[in-house]
């Protein structure tokens, strides 16, 4: 074999095992990729860490927790989502604290309408957990509104501050449902329904709901505000008759809600994280609050994806109303839904 055949056959050599490791390398960088992008897409490739604010002692720390937003399991921020309120996250957050010995104090600052029943009771009996099994202060600091269900999280605070201005109390349950059956048979629109009992559709918007349907209602609704107010009073040491003297769904502002003994202070968030510190000699403790972001340039490469590539704000709202479960459900909720 000359010279030029073993020439050729080592920069063959060469090529095969550089188009080799090239494929190896894209194939690697590729399954990283788009598994980090569906990731992404899904929620699920979140960066949880510690922010700390203030203060430099991390044997005792404090954590800041913030709810804002409508109490509601809506799921967790996407790319094509954000959410303004993440309540699964916001679970994982109480669990933390709950497994944390360095935490020794909770400032909660919430600034909600209120929300679902089910998803305010979870937050209360974490909180509840946290207090009895780590046996550390929960302070509340009130934003412009904390209202039903936003007052429900508030109420086993060790001690609550809200601004004169602050918008709470509603304490109550709510649940609405809509009927356009005149509509319908006005426009000629007719809606055949099928049913396995009398009250399989309960509620329905196509028909008047029926005066022993408006009972069963309404005894849910009677056994769910029983429930509200029995929080109340354990968390406000209130007896039940005195707790009932706003329990009518009245909404308060700072003011009248301390006369009412609903708040403890009128103060801001700063004034709250200063009364823990001094009530619990936490002067130095680091303040920190629970953050996380989606990842490096992951997230900006699958950002860029999304906008190219994902729904347009029409086919978003398409979307949402596909897959919107529009029951009707009980609300610890001021306002509309």
């Amino acid at each position: 074999m000359n010279v030029k055949r073993w020439v050729a056959l080592v920069v063959a050599g060469v090529l095969l095992l550089f188009s080799l490791g090239i494929n190896t390398i894209f194939a690697l960088f590729k399954a990283d990729f788009l598994g980090n992008f569906d990731s992404l897409m899904a929620g699920n490739n979140l960066d949880v860490y510690e922010n700390v604010i203030e203060g430099d002692n991390f044997d005792k720390r404090i954590a800041y927790l913030k709810v804002d937003g409508a109490i509601q399991d809506i799921g967790s921020s996407t790319l094509w989502q954000p959410v303004a309120y993440d309540h699964t996250f916001f679970l994982e957050q109480l669990d933390n604290i709950l497994y944390d010995d360095s935490i020794q104090g909770v400032v909660l600052s919430v600034n909600s309408p209120g929300g679902g029943v089910k998803e305010s009771a979870e937050i209360y009996k974490k909180l509840l957990k946290i207090k009895e099994e780590r046996q550390i202060p929960i302070y509340v600091s009130m934003d412009s509104m904390a209202a039903s269900g936003g007052y429900y999280i508030s109420a086993p605070a060790d001690k609550i501050f809200a601004h004169r201005d602050t918008i709470t109390g509603s304490i109550g349950v709510i649940m609405q449902s809509i009927n356009y059956q005149a509509l319908a048979e006005k426009v000629g629109v007719k809606f055949e329904t099928f049913k396995s009992g009398e009250h399989k559709d309960m509620l329905s918007p196509m028909r008047e709901v029926t005066p022993e349907e408006r009972a069963m209602m309404q005894d849910m609704i009677n056994e769910t505000y029983e429930e509200f107010v029995d929080i109340v009073e354990q968390g406000r040491n209130m007896s039940e008759a005195e707790v009932k003297k706003v329990a009518d769904g009245r909404i308060l502002g700072g003011t009248k809600a301390l006369e009412a003994g609903l708040i403890d202070e009128i103060g801001d968030e700063e004034a709250a994280i200063a009364a823990l510190r001094a009530d619990y000699g936490l002067e130095d403790a680091a303040l920190f609050e629970y953050a996380y972001d989606m990842g490096g340039w992951q997230s900006y490469v699958g950002m860029k994806i999304g906008s190219m590539f994902g729904p347009s704000a029409e086919e978003k709202m398409l979307m949402k109303i596909m897959t919107d479960y529009s029951a009707p459900k009980m609300m610890y909720l001021y306002g509309e839904y």
